[in-house]
């Protein structure tokens, strides 16, 4: 697999082909803290190469990237994202990033605008943000407070950074073999399974090894102000459950251009445990916003998350409209193309009267 040195580190990185052929935009897929690019490669990655030529990397200290002592702030991890875009010579692309991967892929934007077509924001927290969530509520919160007691986890899930002292509670528990309750295991997705206790390791490694912790738990340099001057297309899509989502209604104030969506009854890493509705959501995202224009939310009624239409289940897959649920039906291609039939038939209903 193909690496470069850029600003003091080597990063490791792959390129998938589009199927559109070589004049095909570019997409870079930014994955978050203790995992790496096999996150988007296992069924993201070839399904958005159909439309881009898809470039994947490893965040320096994660995956085959190399482990730094220090460098891990948003800003140089942003400049890292910079040296590997001018080594392949991407002038401008979509970007696509999951929790912290998008502090890094903002911090990216901030500091080079003009260097990006789009951005599908996966459930990130913003630092800014979150002092200002401190009085609020997280609802969710209470069950998985009792669900990490249960666990023997002495973490506090009101904590801003609780997370990423979970991610490593779990990843000493993987690398010790010990059990995790099968709830916990759909919180943590990407540091357990089959290829878990590597990543674990490394998680644990880069922790205790290098200044890491401290510099990704510092202020990642996002001010809100500075926020409010990204115009290119956003989709920004938080699961319902997810802490994450306190920094997402602070967001719909800051890009009233932005498109919002919840991913109902999901939680931080539904990429990896919903894939085919976080790909449906992008894929309506393309060819809205990206082909139908940029839109602007007006006046406060309008601020607010959609709920995605589509939901998978274990009997199939269902699309919502305000009169109520359809389905099931055997694929999201076939969910889709119902809900086309049936806006078609409302809109003649319309047209008719």
């Amino acid at each position: 697999m193909p690496a470069v040195e850029v600003n003091g580190t080597k990063i490791n990185y792959l390129q998938l082909d589009s199927d559109a052929g070589a004049d095909a935009e570019d997409l870079v897929m930014v994955h978050g803290l203790a995992t790496n690019m096999a996150f988007w490669y296992i069924r993201h990655a070839p399904e958005f190469a159909k439309r881009y030529k898809v470039t994947l990397f490893d965040l320096r200290g994660h995956g085959r990237s190399r482990i730094t002592d220090d460098g891990y702030t948003p800003a140089n991890l942003a400049a890292d994202l910079e040296g590997l875009l001018d080594h392949l010579s991407i002038e401008k692309a979509h970007f696509m990033a999951h929790s912290f991967g998008g502090v890094v892929a903002l911090n990216f934007a901030c500091r080079a605008q003009e260097r990006v077509r789009s951005l599908m924001l996966i459930d990130s927290h913003i630092s800014a943000i979150r002092r200002l969530e401190t009085t609020e509520h997280w609802s969710y919160g209470d069950k998985l407070q009792k669900l990490l007691h249960d666990q023997g986890m002495d973490i506090n899930v009101d904590q801003p950074y609780f997370g990423y002292r979970l991610l490593a509670e779990v990843a000493l528990l993987q690398k010790e073999k010990k059990e995790i309750s099968e709830e916990l295991k759909e919180i943590v997705t990407p540091i357990v399974g089959n290829y878990g206790n590597r990543t674990a390791k490394l998680w644990l490694k880069l922790l205790n090894t290098t200044k890491a912790e401290s510099e990704l738990m510092g202020d990642d340099g996002l001010g809100l102000d500075t926020l409010k001057l990204l115009t290119f297309p956003i989709l920004a899509v938080y699961g319902e459950y997810s802490q994450s989502m306190l920094t997402g209604r602070h967001l719909l104030e800051v890009w009233p251009h932005a498109d919002f969506r919840k991913m109902l009854r999901a939680g931080h890493f539904f990429p990896t445990t919903r894939p085919e509705e976080l790909i449906a959501t992008c894929e309506q995202f393309w060819h809205g916003a990206l082909v139908s224009g940029v839109s602007t939310r007006e006046g406060d009624k309008q601020r607010h998350f959609r709920s995605e239409r589509f939901d998978q289940r274990d009997d199939g897959w269902y699309f919502s409209t305000r009169d109520g649920e359809h389905g099931p039906f055997n694929t999201v291609d076939e969910a889709q193309e119902k809900l086309s039939a049936y806006i078609t038939q409302v809109k003649e209903s319309k047209v008719a009267h």
